[in-house]
């Protein structure tokens, strides 16, 4: 090779390795950095998928794989959010109806994986020992970044609370979840299919309007979701006929809205087939109760 390449070749090496020390980037980050695409298409081809038993099958090996991924880059905010992600999809798809007690604990680590992203993403005050008023203010200062990590934090806390009804501070943990969901729809109420309106649906919808329920605004909140979604997201007229059409004693809704999930066509949306299977799987289960409910 020819001095002068030769010296450009080693200058070039120099410099690469001056800005791999410069970033504090071990060989591990690195390796999972440079893993992200796959990632992203994991989560992708995961969301497609139509049969629940492989989903059920695969996803703790996967939610490991990206534990042990974060041992490598803790900092890493995307790994925790799919981490939260992961955690909330498997014990909402296939452990809460089964074991609510290991459901509890399983949420409370996709919350863990979350709050972790919250506060990456510059929502610092802790939302369980902060006052409502200084969460507020701190929330209400985040950006469209913080939208997965506000989303994720609202929507795992908000599901431990509820299999935590006898914590004495359940209440508070629940209105931090909701002042990040109200944020969250400040920003950008399209988020995840509609997901902030599903959330104060069950949130108005699923407690009696003398402890904060307003069936009205629980309805409006469902339609709306349902519009985001193109009203191909049957999550929607599932959650709303177990807490909306419950709570109002509504059994004709109760009973359409949970039988068109079960008769809807299985590639309503490739999108949201995970989703759309769990929604069958889950209207199957709760019409079986009709009889004991009204």
């Amino acid at each position: 090779m020819h001095p002068a390449a030769l010296n450009r070749v080693k200058c070039s090496c120099l410099l690469a390795a001056a800005v791999w020390l410069a970033s504090g980037c071990s060989t591990g980050q690195m390796v999972v950095r440079g893993t992200q695409s796959i990632l992203d298409s994991g989560v992708v081809a995961m969301n497609e998928e139509t049969d629940l038993e492989l989903a059920r099958g695969a996803m703790p090996a996967n939610l490991k794989l990206l534990e042990g991924m974060l041992i490598e880059d803790p900092g890493n905010t995307q790994l925790h959010l799919y981490a939260a992600e992961g955690f909330y999809g498997y014990t909402f798809g296939f452990v809460e109806l089964q074991d609510s007690h290991r459901a509890q604990h399983l949420y409370r680590r996709c919350y863990e994986h979350a709050r972790v992203a919250l506060q990456q993403s510059g929502v610092t005050l802790d939302p369980e020992t902060s006052t409502p008023a200084d969460f507020e203010a701190a929330v209400g200062k985040a950006g469209r970044n913080a939208i997965p990590a506000m989303f994720w934090s609202a929507s795992c806390l908000a599901n431990w609370v509820n299999l935590n009804r006898n914590s004495p501070a359940g209440i508070a943990e629940l209105a931090s979840a909701a002042t990040l969901m109200q944020r969250v729809i400040d920003l950008d109420d399209t988020f995840y299919h509609g997901g902030p309106h599903l959330f104060f649906g069950v949130y108005y919808g699923g407690r009696s309007p003398l402890f904060g329920g307003d069936f009205r605004l629980s309805e409006e909140h469902f339609r709306r979701a349902a519009e985001i979604n193109h009203d191909k997201l049957l999550l929607v007229d599932v959650l709303q006929a177990e807490y909306l059409d419950r709570q109002r004693l509504d059994r004709d809704a109760f009973h359409r809205n949970l039988t068109r999930v079960i008769k809807a066509p299985d590639n309503l949306s490739p999108d949201m087939a995970l989703m759309n299977a769990v929604a069958k799987q889950q209207a199957a289960e709760l019409i079986k109760a009709e009889d004991d409910w009204f």
